[in-house]
């Protein structure tokens, strides 16, 4: 067994995850997908395109129809994406995983903004790269207490020319942190200058709240030219309500899409046909899907994050961007500890941050992607019960509710 392999960390959402599956009283908010299933119209191309007998291999990239449905609904939000730039993908997960296996050797220095969804340090890792993180900074007073921000002098000190590839999540999970049009200028000018890659993980740019005229968060193929060392990854997961479909794509230099195809092929040969064909349906009504979900999360957003700060030992800022709450719990250092505590004693569930980083160690990750708003209420008064109970109570005589 490779040592690479060896030295990875298993999930710690999963693990939290694992210690309630199967409880119905548990209310869950650990994973990163709403509880709404996808659209009927969506499913129904889905289907009908198993009916017409679609199971056989398609195109290594994709069906070409999908690929000029994406070109399409990214040229909207970005100026001209050519589909010759484009790669279907079985998930957003199996995008990453590929453009990865696409720039970095073993030895390459990769380096990866944090707190981020651990695949984003895991992948390089598995491909023996020499991953370095530049952890985003949390505000600890004044407005924006709980905020994470970047400091892009720190970040440009670490990025020479020795770095083969930069990682950035923006919007960010688990943070909710996005990336300033003018601090995208600054990565990618100096990224030009050191010959540095870019991936930029966009997954979340349509769950945005902040003004936007083309309603997405500001994304580096706003600036970058075609041929910019940039690729952007994206899915069907979070903005279609389609999480469990694994459904991806790429946008590249044309001169790496052949080459990403070569990968796919090695990776999993090609997107299930039926699922091309849901995708084509998602983007061709996006403005019958996205919107709303965009609308409902804000709400989310705005029903879970004011009662969060009725809590005296909780720092937490608005997100303006993604689905996630990441609150700083004071006295609760040991994350994982509180989320497993959690689960067992007051059946919330929630993500650690030290899933995301060593330095978001004491602070929880929640999902309010929840159909019912109502169920974020239930959770925060949890919440508060524990936290009552928990400080009244020596550590091993708490009670479950």
């Amino acid at each position: 067994m490779r040592q690479a392999v060896l030295k990875l960390e298993e999930s710690k959402i999963r693990e939290v995850a694992n210690a309630g599956m199967g409880r119905a009283d548990v209310l869950a908010f650990w994973f990163g997908e709403s509880d709404e299933v996808t659209p009927d119209f969506i499913r129904q191309a889905a289907i009908e395109s198993l009916q017409r007998g679609e199971t056989f291999y398609s195109h290594n990239l994709g069906l070409p129809e999908l690929r000029d449905a994406i070109s399409g609904y990214m040229s909207a939000l970005h100026g001209l994406i050519a589909s010759d730039r484009l790669a279907v993908t079985s998930g957003g997960v199996n995008a990453l995983m590929v453009a990865m296996q696409a720039l970095v050797d073993a030895g390459d220095e990769v380096v990866v903004v944090t707190p981020v969804w651990p695949n984003l340090t895991a992948q390089p890792a598995i491909l023996g790269a020499r991953v370095v993180c530049v952890p985003l900074e949390p505000q600890t007073s004044g407005p924006d207490q709980g905020a994470w921000r970047l400091d892009s002098d720190k970040l440009l000190a670490q990025v020479t020319a020795r770095t083969r590839l930069l990682v950035l999540n923006a919007p960010n999970n688990p943070t909710g942190w996005t990336l300033t049009r003018t601090e995208q200028q600054t990565i990618l000018d100096h990224c030009r200058r050191t010959g540095t890659w870019i991936l930029a993980d966009e997954v979340y740019e349509r769950l945005y709240y902040g003004p936007a005229a083309n309603g997405c968060a500001p994304s580096f193929l706003d600036l970058a030219d075609a041929d910019d060392r940039l690729v952007v990854a994206h899915s069907f997961s979070k903005s279609f309500l389609m999480t469990g479909w694994r459904l991806g794509w790429l946008v590249m230099p044309t001169g790496l899409t052949p080459h990403v195809g070569k990968l796919i092929e090695f990776n999993t040969s090609c997107a299930s046909v039926f699922t091309q064909r849901a995708g084509i349906v998602a983007l061709q009504r996006s403005a019958e899907v996205t919107p709303g979900i965009v609308a409902h999360l804000k709400a989310c957003r705005d029903t879970l994050v004011p009662l969060l700060r009725t809590l005296p030992e909780i720092q937490v800022a608005s997100p303006l961007g993604g689905m996630y709450a990441f609150f700083k719990l004071s006295g609760h250092d040991d994350s994982l500890l509180t989320a497993k505590s959690l689960v067992a004693e007051a059946g919330l569930g929630l993500a650690p941050g030290s899933a995301f980083a060593l330095e978001a160690q004491g602070w929880l990750r929640w999902c309010f992607a929840s159909r019912d708003p109502q169920r974020l209420v239930l959770g925060v008064a949890r919440l508060q019960d524990w936290l009552s109970r928990s400080h009244r109570l020596p550590a091993g005589r708490r009670q479950t509710p």
